[in-house]
């Protein structure tokens, strides 16, 4: 099967450099039309130009994700241009990364602003579109620091599981409407990660090797509701599960009671990925029930 992405329009946020640079240069090279997106106008035009010169079609828009007013300015331009949505790949982020203890409020906020209310923000501008046309695919952008924790980045980690939880729901309600919405989590060398990892680590995690995935993900087969995993050519799937639990009552020592069968409670055997929240309620009367049976 070979992806093509012929005359569809994809905005890329935070494509000016690192994985949302080679994120737009995947997609045009499919055939895709390119709205690059970066808070500097000069790296925007500069991949919009890159893209053009090998053949490409592209457009370029300086703003912050965290601006509603200039995202809605963007993509009019981008309907005014030619006339459609079909892919939005949510990428733009920054990292300020300290101790919880050490942080600053204002540093958890500007994270937030910008992983979770750009994500947002962007969507929300291209809604309505994606619902009428009946076709969209959406990518966030997570991470393991959200779907796992890492020392340092509680906001950075705070914002990222938030943008899954937006991911699961959104790809409910996109589901009649053909929007299908996933999420990519990436581990590559980038700007951001300048520092943080060894250099011979960070030779092997270029972003070339994660924006493959990011075409499947915008591809007309694509899943909905999945996290992908993507680093240094290697891919894998993330999952938020359920227990089946043990039904333990609402006795006076029903924290007692959880506290010994905690073990039980935890075991992973036939655990589900739930299909919405709902599953929850179902799989605790379930237990219930069952319960009162053996009564």
């Amino acid at each position: 099967m070979t992806i093509q992405l012929n005359d569809q329009v994809a905005i890329v946020t935070g494509a000016g450099g690192g994985l949302g640079r080679c994120h737009a240069l995947a997609l045009a090279a499919r055939g895709a039309k390119i709205v690059v997106n970066d808070l500097g106008a000069e790296p925007a035009e500069a991949v919009a130009e890159e893209i053009r010169a090998a053949g490409g079609e592209a457009l370029s828009h300086a703003c912050s994700v965290s601006d509603y007013a200039a995202v809605e300015t963007m993509v009019s331009k981008v309907m005014d241009q030619w006339g459609r949505v079909d892919i939005l790949v949510n990428n733009a982020g920054i990292l300020k990364d300290k101790t919880f203890a050490k942080m600053e409020l204002d540093d958890f906020t500007k994270v937030l602003d910008v992983h979770l209310i750009g994500s947002v923000n962007c969507t929300r501008a291209v809604w309505e579109i994606m619902r009428n046309q009946q076709y969209g695919r959406i990518v966030m952008t997570t991470s393991s620091s959200g779907l796992f924790g890492n020392f340092g980045q509680s906001n950075y980690g705070a914002a990222k599981l938030a943008v899954v939880g937006l991911m699961q729901t959104l790809a409910l309600e996109g589901q009649k409407y053909n929007i299908r919405v996933n999420s990519l989590a990436p581990t590559a060398a980038t700007q951001m990660t300048e520092g943080v990892l060894p250099q011979e680590v960070l030779d092997k995690l270029k972003p070339e090797t994660v924006s493959p995935g990011v075409v499947f993900l915008c591809s007309e087969d694509a899943p909905t509701r999945t996290i992908l995993a993507a680093g240094a050519g290697s891919f894998e799937t993330a999952h938020i599960t359920l227990t089946k639990g043990v039904y333990i009552g609402d006795d006076e020592d029903a924290a007692d009671q959880i506290a010994a069968r905690f073990a039980e409670i935890s075991d992973r055997t036939g655990d589900q990925v739930p299909g919405m929240g709902g599953a929850q309620g179902q799989q605790e009367i379930t237990n219930l029930m069952e319960a009162q049976k053996k009564g």
